[in-house]
């Protein structure tokens, strides 16, 4: 597995210069990241089939990452096996990190407001968060 801030070329590009990922690439690296390593066929059947994704559309997904560089690909006995290259954590971090600084215009006041209503997160997570926010650096203050 490689980390999303590590600098990897893939085809003459950095992972980092095209992190973005669409909503049904992004269910088919989870899939994949789940069940690896797995060929064009066995996605198709397992996770295409179920969903009404044709062959060709699961290889074009696929063909989609491994561009990116979120997949990478294996010849084993003749077949092509697929198998993340970035850890899932690790593109979870990128996909939260773009949705602040786009959407968010980098703030995360926003963000901490959505998960303030009630209801919205566990006791669990919010244990896990308080730790988080415990292991903080402190920030700069204004002046």
């Amino acid at each position: 597995m490689i980390d999303l801030t590590t600098a990897v070329v893939n085809h003459g590009k950095d992972v980092m210069d095209n992190p973005s990922l669409g909503d049904q690439e992004l269910e088919v690296l989870r899939y994949i990241a789940e069940n690896a390593p797995l060929s064009v066929g066995e996605v198709a059947a397992q996770y295409g089939e179920p969903r009404g994704l044709a062959r060709t559309t699961v290889l074009t997904v696929m063909e989609r990452l491994r561009r990116k560089g979120f997949l990478g690909r294996k010849k084993v006995q003749g077949i092509f096996r697929y198998a993340p290259q970035v850890a899932q954590a690790d593109v979870m971090k990128e996909l939260v990190r773009g949705f602040v600084e786009k959407t968010l215009a980098g703030s995360l006041t926003p963000f901490v407001a959505y998960l303030s209503e009630p209801g919205r997160v566990t006791d669990v997570e919010l244990a896990s968060l308080r730790q988080l926010v415990e292991s903080l650096p402190r920030g700069k203050e204004k002046r």
